[in-house]
C-alpha cells in the first residue's frame, strides 16, 4: 500500500514539473526556430541583392517581362510568388535602381537616382549619351537594387519580418540589403541602331 502512495505521488510531481518544463523548452525551441530563420532571411536577402543588381547590368531595362524574370530569379523563382520560407518578400520588394554619376558644382561626383521619365529609352541610345558625356543626368552608370516595402514607391521603406510562430511580436525590420554594382551591357548587343 505504502508503494502505490508513493509511485502515484511520484507520477505527480512528474505531471507537474512537465507541465512547467514542456513550454519552457517549447518556447526555447520556437526561439532557435525564429533566429535561424532570421539569419536566413538576412543573408539570403543580400544574396538576392547581388543576384538581381549582377542581372540587371547586363539585361534590357526597357523590356519588362525580361525585368520581371530577373526580379524572380534573383529570389530562387521562376514564378511571381514568395521567397521560399521569407515570407513576406517577394519579387515585387526588390527595387531596381538606375544611377547616374553627376559632377557637382564643388568638381565632386554623385551617384544619383534616373527618374523613370528621364531614361534613356534603350541600351543603345544610353549608350550614345554615356559616349557623349559620362557625366550626363541620363546616363546610367551604375546600378542598385535594394529590399523596399512596394507600397511605396517614394522612398525605400524597410520591410517588417512576419514571424512562423505568432509568440514573437513582428517588430524587426528586415536591411534593405542594398548592391550597387557597375552598369555593364545593359542588353545592349554590338551594332544595336539607337532608339528613337
Amino acid at each position: 500500500m505504502k508503494n502505490d502512495a508513493y509511485r502515484m505521488t511520484q507520477c505527480g510531481t512528474f505531471i507537474v514539473e512537465f507541465a512547467v518544463i514542456v513550454p519552457l523548452l517549447l518556447t526555447f525551441l520556437f526561439g532557435i526556430v525564429e533566429m535561424a530563420r532570421i539569419m536566413y532571411i538576412y543573408n539570403t536577402l543580400q544574396d538576392a541583392t547581388r543576384r538581381a543588381a549582377f542581372g540587371a547590368s547586363v539585361t534590357d531595362y526597357s523590356q519588362q517581362a525580361a525585368m520581371h524574370l530577373l526580379r524572380q530569379r534573383a529570389i530562387f523563382r521562376e514564378t511571381p510568388g514568395e521567397l521560399i520560407l521569407g515570407a513576406p518578400i517577394t519579387d515585387d520588394h526588390l527595387r531596381i535602381d538606375y544611377l547616374s554619376l553627376v559632377r557637382n558644382s564643388d568638381n565632386s561626383l554623385a551617384m544619383t537616382p534616373i527618374e523613370s521619365a528621364r531614361m534613356p529609352s534603350c541600351p543603345a541610345r544610353n549608350r550614345v549619351t554615356c559616349t557623349a558625356d559620362p557625366n550626363d543626368s541620363t546616363c546610367i552608370r551604375f546600378v542598385r537594387v535594394r529590399v523596399c516595402d512596394p507600397a511605396d514607391t517614394t522612398h525605400c521603406q524597410p520591410v517588417y519580418y512576419k514571424p512562423l510562430f505568432g509568440l514573437f511580436p513582428a517588430t524587426a525590420r528586415m536591411p534593405t540589403s542594398t548592391t550597387i554594382v557597375p552598369a555593364a551591357t545593359l542588353g545592349y548587343t554590338s551594332g544595336q541602331a539607337p532608339c528613337p
